[in-house]
């Protein structure tokens, strides 16, 4: 933990206590926290993402199914950042339709990594869009503790059925993070942590004993699944509604470079 997270623990502990908040939640909601990575535009450090436009592929690889959304620097990102144990060098390439929905897909071409010094080229976007997604030149990182969504925190503390107060809570515990300086940065693409989500946590969904299915998801080792990765696509994609796309994997498979395995999820406000 670094010095501004455990700076802002001890606010987060102190703004808690002055709202009467108890301890062990508190506590708990601290020990959920994770690391996450998120980038955007502007500032003028060097280039570690650039979303839209056309992507970069090896030759031979056949042109993914969706239309490029995101090529990371995995190089240029701090080291642990993203409590991933994703390979230090090479890029990380995510696709992605805007068909909204809230069951996550197996799609094998979502997610691809190329390693560093591979030889690529661009290709154009194609998929029946007109033209690619809006070009962007993401320089700016911050890298802090990502807290749950309230009612993911509840979820998960209290069981299946939470009641009232214990939401209400939960609510009152994310109000107290965001005052101590907490809340997510403006950002367009986001890396590990916890998702934000308009509808459903897709983590929950991936790893939710009854969700099982033709996406390939379901009961073992469920507590390893894990978000990869979250573009906030805003209104670069009027056929979505401040759309998001999310891309979530187990940790084994991103450390054994199987992202042919991540489930990607579109959902819209």
């Amino acid at each position: 933990m670094t010095d501004a997270s455990e700076d802002r623990v001890n606010r987060f502990r102190a703004e808690a206590a002055s709202r009467g908040l108890p301890s062990e939640e508190v506590e708990e909601w601290i020990r959920v926290a994770l690391p996450a990575v998120y980038l955007a535009e502007g500032g003028d450090g060097p280039l570690v993402a650039r979303t839209g436009g056309d992507p970069v592929l090896p030759p031979g690889v056949p042109v993914p199914s969706d239309p490029f959304v995101a090529s990371v620097d995995l190089a240029a990102l701090p080291p642990g950042a993203t409590g991933l144990p994703l390979p230090s060098d090479g890029h990380l390439l995510f696709f992605s339709g805007t068909d909204a929905h809230g069951v996550g897909e197996r799609v094998p071409d979502a997610v691809l990594y190329v390693p560093a010094g591979t030889p690529v080229s661009p290709v154009p976007v194609g998929h029946g869009r007109r033209t690619p997604y809006k070009a962007r030149e993401l320089r700016t990182v911050w890298h802090q503790s990502s807290a749950q969504m309230p009612e993911s925190f509840a979820l998960d503390t209290w069981g299946a059925f939470p009641d009232e107060e214990q939401f209400d809570l939960a609510d009152e515990l994310g109000d107290a993070w965001a005052q101590v300086g907490g809340y997510r940065p403006p950002w367009v693409l986001q890396l590990g942590g916890h998702p934000v989500s308009p509808q459903n946590d897709p983590v929950h969904y991936a790893r939710d004993p009854g969700e099982a299915g033709p996406a390939g998801h379901g009961t073992e080792d469920a507590d390893d699944w894990a978000l990869l990765a979250t573009w906030w696509c805003g209104d670069d994609v009027p056929e979505l509604d401040s759309g998001v796309a999310h891309w979530v994997i187990r940790r084994r498979d991103v450390a054994a470079l199987r992202f042919d395995r991540a489930l990607r999820y579109v959902e819209m406000a």
